[in-house]
């Protein structure tokens, strides 16, 4: 039996939430924007009327301006985000206790009856749909398919307030038409290798032969044909209600760009002090190390290593980010704009891991970190510095105040 799966996607999410803060801006085009002076200066949002005007996500504030000279820029209200992505989540919790987030405003919903009546996820994501807007005032498209993927491609195809379902009876019609980048993985590099050798939409990934596809561009081509065809049986994840998260992130945009490797490995001090410290404090430990750099052209990468036992100490998180970014970047030739770090596959601190008395460094590493914390809970998170961040200029870019904390889908993009 096929599963009901539904993507749900607020709509204009950041712009939508900022227009019913402030209802004097629900008839006029707004753009939430990035502060221009700490070089964030970018469209993080925009509602319906801008969309419309022409401006579009990720546009550079002043050509923004240009395309639409009566656009209102407001700034961005995180905490707000975070209530209303709640509420909404509350909201999906009265259908199934499988949620899946994948960000702030999108989910899958596993809402499987044990008996599927016909149009019963349709029914359902309308009713969905209207309980969000009457009760919040914002509105969501719903993607219904019997995967994950296609529910995606389902909530992304018709917007705003919309529902799609996409059937195996229909999905040939609908998804296979569609370029290639709307497919859930498929980026900008995957793109042009696709387009390079004329597999320019989803259907013709979905045709094309699993040998070419696996050469191109390796185990992730045998993924993506999968995808293509429907063969997502992927489950609907809910985050552990044990860990809370999945993984702990920050990442930051630095006020000037990082030219050399001490630069970056001050950067990753601050981030991997802030990440430590939050899986100490929900006391959990991290088997796997990723990091995220994107240079002033938004070209970014991922990159990520297991470890071989879990950590929770900022040091260590540094050394293994430090080794990543050395053997894949080079900031004196690609300075970097903007950097993060990631700690996943969470565990409880102590379980899993083999101390031995051959490695007192580790130990040691351990009880400073818990006095650090004492100290810091006692007198505030300033009392304790490192001195290699007293005279350099990456100290000056909080990404406390930046607010990019990942708590479930950093590095999924």
């Amino acid at each position: 039996m096929d599963k009901v799966i539904l993507h749900c996607d607020l709509n204009s999410f950041f712009a939508s939430a900022s227009c019913l803060n402030h209802p004097e801006l629900q008839r006029v085009p707004v753009a939430v924007c990035g502060d221009v002076k700490k070089r964030h200066g970018i469209i993080l949002a925009k509602n319906q009327l801008a969309k419309r005007a022409g401006v579009k996500t990720a546009q550079a504030v002043w050509e923004a301006q240009q395309t639409c000279p009566g656009l209102v820029m407001v700034p961005p209200e995180y905490q707000l985000y975070m209530e209303l992505s709640e509420t909404v989540k509350h909201i999906y919790e009265r259908y199934t206790g499988k949620i899946e987030p994948f960000g702030i405003d999108e989910c899958w919903l596993d809402v499987t009856p044990a008996r599927i009546t016909k149009d019963y996820g349709t029914q359902l994501a309308h009713e969905i749909r209207r309980t969000i807007r009457r009760e919040t005032g914002l509105t969501v498209s719903v993607g219904v398919s019997w995967n994950k993927i296609f529910a995606k491609l389902g909530s992304d195809y018709r917007k705003p307030d919309a529902v799609t379902v996409i059937s195996r009876e229909n999905y040939q019609k609908i998804a296979w038409p569609l370029p290639s980048s709307e497919l859930l993985y498929v980026g900008r590099a995957t793109k042009k290798k696709l387009d390079r050798v004329g597999i320019n939409t989803i259907g013709e990934i979905a045709t094309s032969p699993e040998l070419l596809l696996k050469s191109l561009l390796g185990k992730n081509g045998l993924t993506l044909h999968a995808f293509a065809n429907g063969n997502d049986m992927s489950p609907v994840q809910p985050v552990d209600h044990t860990y809370g998260v999945k993984g702990i992130g920050n990442s930051m945009t630095t006020k000037h760009d990082l030219t050399n490797d001490i630069e970056v490995k001050q950067a990753f001090l601050i981030l991997c002090e802030m990440v430590a410290y939050r899986a100490r404090k929900k006391k959990l430990q991290g088997s796997v190390v990723g990091i995220y750099l994107r240079d002033k052209d938004l070209t970014h990468i991922t990159r990520q290593v297991s470890l071989p036992r879990p950590t929770f100490i900022a040091d260590e998180m540094v050394n293994y980010a430090m080794t990543l970014y050395k053997a894949n970047w080079d900031a004196a030739q690609r300075p970097i704009r903007s950097i993060g770090i990631r700690i996943h596959k969470l565990s409880p601190i102590g379980k899993y891991t083999q101390l031995s008395f051959l490695d007192p460094k580790h130990i040691y590493l351990q009880n400073l970190e818990y006095t650090k914390d004492d100290i810091n809970r006692r007198f505030g998170k300033q009392a304790i510095t490192r001195a290699c961040l007293l005279s350099t200029k990456v100290a000056e870019s909080n990404p406390e105040e930046q607010h990019v904390v990942h708590p479930l889908s950093f590095f999924r993009r």
